[in-house]
């Protein structure tokens, strides 16, 4: 089983999850409780299964074994891979980009209200990209599209959402704008999960931290427990690890 929802829990349940790369153990008995409607970044190492984590809570991935616990339906959550992961070169505007936000919840033939219209302008301007929407998509740099990726985020209304490496590539400026957004979708009662490669971002944009190595190295505040100890710890517990190690039975 990889998802189960119960409406009466108050956090993203990680519970005892192990997961696997071809029969060797990619996350193993990661147990954590994730709190609602609050930023969360996830740290550790290249290599310490952090993208793997956000996938399996998404449902794309499925554990060896434990299970995720959410306290909402998979069709409320929204999720941006990484960047390189997406291809800017295909023949869509900024709009149509965004507009593709709506297809969860209205499917791709059901066509799109005045409403809509209003809504699409109004997530451009929240990410700075009023006058934006027929540029292609090709015409954009890297924070301009990232900024049009968070713009169909903005178009889901997701209660949950995901976000793989988001800073990852972009400029400074575009960086601040998109903490400023994150930090406004929490207040929001909106609940956020990074994976998040830069320290200092996470310390000050993000009010609680997930630390893992494939396994659980720390979870709290995030002003407590990234320090030097734990990342050490981290890369120490990472460098130890065996590719060649068999999945545990435990």
């Amino acid at each position: 089983m990889t998802l189960r929802i119960n409406p009466y829990i108050e956090s993203v349940h990680l519970h005892n999850l192990t997961l696997s790369y071809q029969n060797h153990p990619a996350i193993h008995h990661l147990e954590a409780k994730l709190p609602l409607q609050e930023t969360i970044a996830i740290i550790g190492p290249n290599g310490a299964g952090k993208s793997t984590l956000l996938k399996t809570i998404m449902g794309f991935l499925h554990p060896d074994s434990g299970e995720v616990c959410l306290p909402f339906a998979p069709s409320t959550i929204a999720y941006l891979p990484q960047q390189t992961d997406i291809d800017k070169s295909l023949p869509l505007s900024v709009g149509e980009l965004v507009l593709t936000g709506l297809y969860q919840k209205y499917g791709v033939f059901s066509g799109f209200k005045k409403n809509h219209t209003d809504d699409l302008n109004s997530a451009l301007e929240q990410v700075g990209l009023k006058g934006f929407i027929d540029r292609p998509l090709y015409s954009l740099s890297n924070g301009q599209f990232q900024r049009a990726l968070f713009a169909r985020i903005i178009m889901q209304k997701a209660q949950l959402i995901l976000l793989d490496e988001p800073f990852n590539a972009v400029d400074a400026k575009t960086t601040l704008d998109l903490c400023h957004l994150i930090e406004n979708w929490r207040s929001n009662g909106i609940t956020i999960i990074a994976v998040i490669h830069d320290l200092h971002i996470a310390k000050q944009n993000f009010r609680h931290s997930l630390i893992i190595a494939r396994e659980l190295i720390a979870t709290g505040a995030s002003l407590d427990v990234i320090n030097d100890a734990n990342i050490e710890r981290a890369y120490n517990t990472l460098l130890h690890w065996s590719e060649d190690a068999p999945l545990c039975d435990s």
